[in-house]
């Protein structure tokens, strides 16, 4: 899927390529969040799993045959009704285009999470760009986005870490396409 990704009508279009990750994803993924600056790097192990095993729940963009965007998501087992956004993330060249709602609203077209009633994530309280993200989206999809506590900082043991409240967007409804 092509998709095009704009801020406004004096903007350049953002030409990118949506697709399910692959194994050869993953080392790009883990560089992309490395290189962000923002993000919360996992072991490049992590990404690769999350780019095989759960490839049906997550979302890579390239633009030109490079990564510029990703979402990584996946059912919970003990809440099968929704689709977790465990991280997502857009190169900063990339950014301000609308891409990361794009991949979402992809994410949750995928044959593995089209049946999830809900979106869920959890974000850290000073994280306003993912804030504005998820808000966004819920709005777009005309439904509701709660917020209830997800992870506390005393759950993070030993490490510094801001708490993050899940978000929960939903109830999902298919998109009427014209």
């Amino acid at each position: 899927m092509t998709a095009t990704a704009q801020t406004s009508s004096s903007a350049p279009a953002l030409e990118v390529s949506l697709r399910q990750p692959t194994v050869a994803d993953g080392a790009a993924i883990w560089t992309l969040v490395r290189e962000s600056g923002a993000l919360e790097p996992n072991t490049c192990y992590a990404y690769l799993l999350l780019a095989t095993h759960f490839a049906g729940t997550c979302v890579v963009a390239e633009r030109d045959g490079e990564l510029v965007g990703f979402v990584l998501g996946y059912r919970p087992p003990t809440r099968p009704e929704a689709v977790f956004v465990w991280q997502i993330g857009v190169r900063a060249d990339a950014r301000g285009a609308g891409l990361g709602k794009r991949l979402l609203h992809r994410l949750i077209e995928l044959p593995d999470a089209a049946d999830a009633t809900f979106l869920e994530a959890t974000v850290g309280t000073s994280n306003q760009a993912s804030a504005r993200l998820f808000l966004g989206f819920a709005r777009e999809r005309g439904v509701a986005c709660e917020r209830a506590p997800g992870f506390e900082s005393a759950d993070f043991g030993p490490l510094e870490h801001e708490p993050e409240p899940l978000y929960r967007i939903g109830p999902l409804r298919k998109q009427e396409t014209t």
